[in-house]
């Protein structure tokens, strides 16, 4: 039985070491949900968008989406940290609790069976004393009554020696009476110790430990539970955060992303125009008609210089150089032959396709009609911003101001109802002037008012800006219609000589002479006639003019206007020493004189 109560002792002793390897178990869960959770949260903080309340960054469905995964795994992560929370509260606390409890319950236990055991030890010794002593004086007895019956038989001995013998034996004989009488006792209190240690005490504190032991047990069984609940809990709430993440990838619309790419970048700006058709072969056609080429022309059916310079000068290419023109084939229009007085034949080239590429070569004005949206906004990144923002394309320019607007009208929507609020007030107060003095409300009211129409006025003045902005859109439609519809009939419009012409207004007068010398060429080249100004401008913000085609200028310079802007943000303008070129129209203020607009 003693070794069994050394084997309970280890027992139990395991069980609270087997409690407190769970509790360390359940504290090490707990960090890595601790760990994950912030893991979790570091990460969403760092993809997050840390946007400013006047951020107009363009909101796609995609980035829309990814913010909104992002939030649901920040309640992810928060929900991990719920998990953590229980998990300390219900289990791991529970454990190091119940293990101090359990320590204390067992080390009582524990205590009362060793008492119990020296208890029995002790009435042991008692018993196996009175036992030896009572032995003892059992032999001391029988020696006695050796020596009183050798006393006795012997003849010699005295009658003295006799009764001394017999008195030593009386006496040694009463106490081995008082002797056994003691050890019977003792024998009996330990027999009934030791039933009662061995049947009622033992068992009884086997059986307390047997019940602190199960406790144990029943009470890792429910922490094994509490630990399952705390994750099972908090599933539902997970559910929902990836439901949510799968409606968010649902929820990607591609037209719509496409959408917004094209709202954003919409400048309103048409598109170059057609080339016209240049018919270089018109001047073969007459040659042949002719019969010669050394005939001299009329000088009434000499090309319109002016007109042709001024036409050269008002096409924009597309890359920023006139392409150019091919050499036509040699053929019999342009080849002809010329007999000498020998009979012999050689060939004469014509001049005129040569003249035509000169003159255009020298007259033709680069520009760049298809990189103008770069250009401006080039000019928008150096230019300061203004509040009407005329340095915006036209479509950009009226979704801000329109955006300003809604902004406005918000605004002065909060200040109505405040003005509101504070009239009731006002009349709150004269009505019940305990609760208040009425003048006080004045300063105030007399604020809003004023905000009030200092709003309209912004409101009112957008609004123009707006109107403007909307007309300039409408007209350019309607001038592009218009060209279209010039454009066709053009085409099919018949010089008087039966050449065809590019405008209507624009007719050749006739071809140059075949056989000009070639310093005529640089004489005609510089007599041409520049265009005339139709108004003037000036500069409101200096421009680098670093492109081909451009014209740079500093702030508060003059410059004459000789075209006028057609819609796409550049205006054709000439310095006072003939230097021509394109300034954005944003750039200048400028002055158009009513006799000469529109020539």
């Amino acid at each position: 039985l003693k070794d069994q109560f050394d084997n309970l002792d280890k027992h139990t002793q395991w069980g609270i070491d087997f409690l407190e390897k769970y509790a360390k178990f359940v504290k090490e869960r707990i960090e890595i949900e601790q760990n994950y959770a912030k893991q979790l949260r570091n990460l969403v903080k760092k993809y997050c968008p840390k946007r400013s309340p006047k951020d107009e960054e363009p909101r796609f469905t995609s980035c829309i989406a990814f913010f909104n995964i992002l939030n649901e795994l920040n309640d992810y992560a928060g929900q991990r940290e719920v998990v953590a929370e229980e998990m300390g509260h219900r289990v791991y606390a529970e454990l190091m609790r119940y293990s101090h409890d359990l320590k204390t319950e067992r080390k009582m236990h524990l205590q009362e069976g060793r008492k119990a055991q020296q208890y029995l030890d002790m009435c042991w010794k008692q018993m196996d004393n009175s036992k030896k002593k009572f032995e003892r004086e059992c032999r001391e007895a029988e020696k006695a009554q050796q020596s009183y019956e050798r006393l006795d038989n012997d003849t010699n001995a005295t009658k003295a020696d006799v009764e001394k013998a017999k008195q030593q034996l009386n006496l040694r004989t009463h106490m081995a009476d008082e002797n056994k009488n003691e050890y019977a006792a003792q024998l009996q209190n330990f027999n009934g110790e030791q039933h009662k240690h061995y049947y009622i005490v033992i068992p009884q504190i086997y059986k307390q430990l047997q019940e602190m032991d199960e406790r144990r047990t029943i009470k890792l069984s429910e922490c094994y539970k509490g630990f399952a609940d705390s994750e099972r809990k908090v599933i539902p709430i997970i559910s929902k955060c990836l439901e949510g993440m799968i409606l968010a990838a649902k929820s990607v619309d591609e037209h719509r992303d496409s959408q917004l790419v094209i709202d954003c970048f919409k400048s309103g700006f048409e598109p170059p125009g057609d080339f016209p058709f240049e018919d270089y072969s018109q001047n073969i056609y007459r040659t042949i008609s002719d019969g010669t080429i050394s005939t001299p022309k009329q000088e009434g059916m000499r090309i319109d210089t002016k007109t042709t310079v001024g036409k050269a000068k008002g096409k924009l290419w597309l890359f920023g150089k006139k392409p150019k023109p091919q050499s036509p084939p040699l053929t019999p229009t342009s080849l002809y032959t010329s007999s000498t007085p020998n009979g012999s034949q050689y060939p004469i080239f014509s001049i005129e396709p040569v003249h035509y590429c000169m003159s255009d070569i020298k007259t033709g004005k680069p520009r760049i009609p298809s990189f103008r949206s770069l250009k401006r906004g080039h000019f928008c990144l150096q230019g300061p911003a203004l509040e009407d923002f005329s340095h915006l394309p036209p479509e950009q320019r009226r979704k801000k101001l329109q955006q300003r607007i809604d902004e406005l009208n918000r605004e002065l929507q909060k200040e109505t109802d405040q003005k509101d609020a504070l009239i009731k007030m006002k009349d709150v107060y004269e009505k019940n002037p305990q609760m208040g003095d009425p003048s006080s409300l004045q300063p105030k009211l007399t604020e809003t008012m004023s905000n009030m129409d200092r709003l309209r006025m912004e409101i009112h003045k957008n609004e123009a800006w707006l109107s403007e902005v909307e007309g300039k859109v409408a007209a350019r439609s309607d001038r592009r219609h218009s060209s279209d519809i010039n454009h066709l009939v053009t085409q099919g419009r018949e010089s008087p000589e039966g050449s065809y012409t590019d405008d209507a207004n624009q007719e050749v007068r006739g071809p140059p002479q075949q056989h000009a010398h070639p310093n005529e060429f640089d004489d005609e080249f510089e007599d041409d006639d520049p265009l005339p100004a139709i108004g003037h401008c000036k500069a409101i913000y200096p421009f680098d003019g670093h492109n081909e085609g451009t014209l740079a200028m500093k702030e508060g310079e003059i410059l004459y206007i000789i075209e006028e802007d057609k819609g796409d943000g550049w205006t054709r303008a000439r310095r006072h020493n003939g230097e021509e070129g394109y300034v954005p129209t944003s750039y200048i203020d400028v002055t158009l004189e009513k006799n000469s607009k529109g020539a």
